[in-house]
């Protein structure tokens, strides 16, 4: 009978402390992530990496067999990420992540792009809608092998590179295109175009809150002003005003505020405006 109440007891706690143990142990397909520029296009890719373990891999009958789709890695899917516009294998894709499948053969792979990046393997329905991109590359046979597969970013420019699936003894380069050029051009253009409207109510704000230069703060934003006129705008103006003590203009400059948010529907500005012209019409009293 002692045996038995010892056995319920030990049994009681080894399931206690079952409750709240965890064991920890390597993946079979470890995780990786790299991330990596490209002109100034960030690629990003995340994908989980099998082993070979004396297994044939791209075969007709192997790990991976010819003709059938792969989902290119482990686990769950493997996704590339672009953070801008971007050709892969000459096709436009737009910046976004995507989930990369391939199907192998010994002479050729067909890369996928593939607009849904949630699915364990592969999708349970392939539905072509879905693929961003669809194209062939051809593969290269290495002349050592390679245990554990590994996907890279290679022959980097400031125009484009690889991305470089390397398994056993095959390595297949994805090529990729970034729009550098066209993000240069883009930046120069609204560099020579000067500063806009927002810039200089931005510095005007930031002059006008660090207390630096009201007189600076009053340039930058009738500067912005000249270009357009919004009712917040407008008001941090008329603060700008009040604040060197011209209580006058100030608040001849917080009623064309009030009009403006009046028009745009925005209560609050109406309010605060109507605040600010009752306390500095005070000021200019004494």
């Amino acid at each position: 009978m002692k045996e038995i109440k010892l056995f319920i007891c030990l049994f009681g706690m080894i399931s206690i402390c079952g409750l709240h143990a965890q064991i920890k142990t390597p993946p079979a397909s470890p995780s990786c992530k790299i991330v990596q520029t490209v002109g100034l296009t960030e690629v990003t890719i995340e994908y989980s990496r099998p082993s070979k373990k004396d297994r044939d891999i791209f075969a007709s009958n192997g790990l991976v067999p010819f003709g059938q789709k792969w989902r290119t890695g482990a686990n769950k899917n493997t996704t590339i990420t672009f953070d801008d516009d971007v050709k892969v294998g000459n096709k436009d894709v737009k910046k976004g992540t995507y989930a990369l499948f391939t199907t192998p053969m010994a002479n050729l792979w067909t890369i996928y792009l593939y607009d849904e990046t949630s699915n364990w393997g592969l999708p349970k329905s392939w539905d072509a809608t879905k693929e961003v991109a669809n194209f062939q590359v051809k593969p290269t046979i290495l002349p050592f092998s390679v245990e554990t597969m590994m996907i890279n970013i290679g022959e980097i420019t400031s125009k484009g590179a690889t991305i470089d699936l390397v398994w056993d003894n095959v390595m297949v380069q994805i090529p990729m295109e970034v729009a550098t050029d066209k993000a240069v051009d883009a930046a120069y253009d609204k560099l020579m175009a000067g500063p806009s409207a927002s810039d200089y109510y931005n510095l005007g704000s930031y002059y006008h809150e660090t207390g630096r230069d009201l007189k600076k703060a009053l340039e930058f934003v009738n500067l912005s002003l000249a270009e357009k006129q919004k009712f917040w705008m407008v008001r941090r103006k008329s603060m700008i005003l009040a604040d060197m003590g011209n209580y006058k203009d100030a608040i001849a400059t917080a009623k064309e505020s009030i009009k403006l948010a009046q028009a745009a529907g925005n209560k609050d500005y109406v309010r605060m405006n109507e605040k600010a012209i009752s306390e500095w019409s005070a000021k200019k009293g004494k």
